[in-house]
């Protein structure tokens, strides 16, 4: 499964590129992406373990840079 999430208050490339870096090694993560020139994050996880997946890669963002919020509808 891939889905694309909006970021809210991502500030800086470089920020981008760690949490995509701290993503990426999370275990059922098959591809991600953090943009920050688009504000989203796409990412691809198996489907059984997807809300997995996504939920730490929310603490991933966090810790990264604990004002952006994914933004998930």
């Amino acid at each position: 499964m891939k889905k694309v999430f909006k970021l809210q208050d991502l500030d800086c490339a470089n920020c981008a590129a760690k949490m995509e870096d701290a993503i990426r090694k999370l275990d059922g993560v098959i591809d991600v992406t953090v943009s920050f020139m688009t504000q989203k994050l796409t990412l691809e996880a198996e489907d059984s373990e997807f809300d997995a997946v996504l939920k730490k890669a929310k603490k991933c963002i966090k810790k990264v840079e604990p004002d952006c919020v994914v933004i998930d509808k």
